[in-house]
Formats: C-alpha cells, structure tokens, sequence
C-alpha cells in the first residue's frame, strides 16, 4: 500500500511546478507592459515640455504690436482693386460675347426713347425715361430666355439670356460699351469764360499747349465738328491736343469689326472751360472722339451776332479745337 502512494505524491509535484512557472512568467509579462508604458508616457511628457515655449510680458507685447503693424500693412485697397478688375474683366467678356446686332438695335431704341422727350427734358427726364426702357427690355429677355417671345424672332434664346445679365448686373458696363452716358449732376446755368471786357477784343491766334499735332490730325483751331459719339468728352480728358487725335488714332486702329471708328476728335484746350449751347458744363482738357461719314462744322471761328443774340453767355470766338483724321 505504501508503495502505490508515492507516484501520485509525484505527479501533484510536477503540476505545482508547472503553475507556478506560468504564474512567474505571468506576472512578469505584466511588468514588462507596466514599465513599457511607463516609459512611452515619459517620453511623450518629455517631448511636450520640451515644445512649450514660455514668452515674457515684453516679447507678448511685442508680439501683438508686430501683428498690428502687418495688418495695418495689408494693401486692403490693391486688394480691392484686383476684385474690381476681375469683375470688369468678367464684365468685359460678357459683353464681347453679347452680339453687335443685340448691341445696335438697344442702342436705337435707347436713342428713340431719349428723342421721344420733349426738348427741354431735365436730366431726371432722361434718366427716368432709360430707366423705364431697361425694365421694360429686361422683362422682354427674361420672357424669351424662358421660351417666351421676346425681342424679335431672331433672337435666340442664348443670346437673350446673355442680355439678362448685361441689363441686369452689368447695366453700368453696356452702357459706356454703346455710348451711353447721363450724368447725374449738372447744373442747367450757362456761365461765362470769358473775362469781364476781354470779351470783344479776343485774339483769332491761339498757342495750343503740349507737344506738336502730327500732320495726320488737320487741327483747326476755332472749330467745332459735328459727330456721332465714339467716346463721350464729358468723362475723356486728355492733356494736350495732340493726345487727343493719338486717342482718336488708336481708336480707330483698334475698333473691332462693324464698330464706329473715330475720325473727329474735338478738344477743349481753355483753362476757363469751352461753351456749348448744350446743357452741360464742358471743361479743360475735354476730348471727343466723333465719327461721322461725312463732317459736317458745328461752329467756326466767330459765332455770328444773330447767334449771340439768343445766346447771350456765348463768347466771340469759338473755344473749341477739332480736326479730322485723315485716311
């Protein structure tokens, strides 16, 4: 009997040993893991102190008038400048894209509307008469744009959409690109630029100020053509006459196909402003670039006495120097 027991006293020996080892072997996993991860959250500590950066009151203080000085130094206006040249850019684009036969036939119904005035109509007149015309064209558009009929039955729907946007967002642009130009102040008074006595005794010989005018300009001084608009006088001022027949020259020379080109260029060289029996106050340095296919004089040296009896602030001598842009 005694003999039988000594092998089960050996194997339970065997089995503690065993247990103990994986226990042993257990735990020491655990604190291998343990000191691991000790060691990666001092490492991470350690790297985030090492990126803090601890500022005086003095280098703050710095710090914040440095930020003042560069957004004071931002070009806020160069900024705004390149928004406004993108948009006329995008402007420009839409017009050249819109047809020269859309372009004429609101030009006439514009000029038809304007002449329909009575012929002392006021500024408001005119503007309020332009006005109405474009609500009524961009209702026109719109109908056609969505399938409707519209402006005539050539017009296709394209082409009428385009005009929604021109007449809608880009009115101010189309405007300048047709010829179109009212001014919002102006006062309805004739003035006199001729000094008080002077008047009368006006010398014919006039010295015209800047460079000399090619021969291609045929300046006439004392003299006023008459023309249909290419660029408006009232907004186009140039320094001297000779650069005013240069911006009729390089008009011409850069016209597209079926646009007017400039041929007339008329200039008002006097510092006190020219007159014109129009309702505007037309002042130095004014150029207009005319186009007419055959020109015809407005004025011409003296204005006659029968003209200065109805227009009483008229001058002697006639202001205006223009010329005709030989071929």
């Amino acid at each position: 009997m005694a003999r039988e027991s000594r092998p089960k006293a050996l194997g339970s020996g065997q089995c503690s040993y065993k247990r103990i080892t994986l226990i042993v072997c257990f735990v020491n996993i655990v604190i291998a893991l343990f000191v691991l991860r000790s060691l990666y959250s001092s490492l991470y500590i350690y790297s985030n102190k090492d990126n803090v950066v601890k500022y005086t009151p003095d280098q703050i203080r710095k710090m914040e008038e440095s930020d003042k000085i560069r957004r004071a130094s931002e070009p806020i206006e160069l900024v705004k400048l390149v928004k406004r040249i993108k948009h006329e850019l995008s402007s420009d684009e839409l017009l050249a894209e819109l047809p020269r036969a859309v372009k004429h036939k609101i030009t006439d119904e514009i000029l038809q509307r304007l002449r329909s005035l009575r012929p002392n109509a006021s500024i408001s007149d005119q503007q309020e008469a332009v006005e109405t015309w474009r609500k009524e064209k961009l209702k026109e558009a719109k109908t056609l744009a969505v399938g409707g009929e519209g402006l005539n039955s050539t017009l296709l729907q394209e082409e009428a959409g385009m005009l929604v946007k021109a007449l809608e967002s880009n009115w101010a642009a189309l405007s300048e690109e047709i010829g179109l130009w009212i001014p919002t102040e102006v006062t309805n008074q004739e003035h006199d630029d001729k000094p008080e006595g002077v008047e009368d005794t006006e010398e014919e010989d006039q010295i015209l100020a800047g460079r000399p005018l090619p021969p291609q300009c045929h300046a006439e001084l004392h003299t006023d053509y008459d023309g249909a608009a290419v660029r408006w006088g009232l907004t186009h001022h140039k320094e001297s006459a000779a650069d005013c027949c240069q911006a009729c020259l390089d008009q011409a020379k850069n016209a597209k196909p079926g646009e007017k080109k400039c041929n007339i260029w008329v200039y008002c060289p006097s510092e006190n402003g020219c007159y014109s029996p129009d309702i505007y106050q037309h002042k130095h340095m004014e150029c207009w670039l005319k186009f007419s296919e055959k020109p015809r004089l407005n004025f011409k040296n003296r204005y006659s006495e029968q003209y200065r009896d109805k227009h009483p602030k008229a001058p002697v001598m006639v202001p205006w120097v223009s010329g005709i842009i030989s071929e």
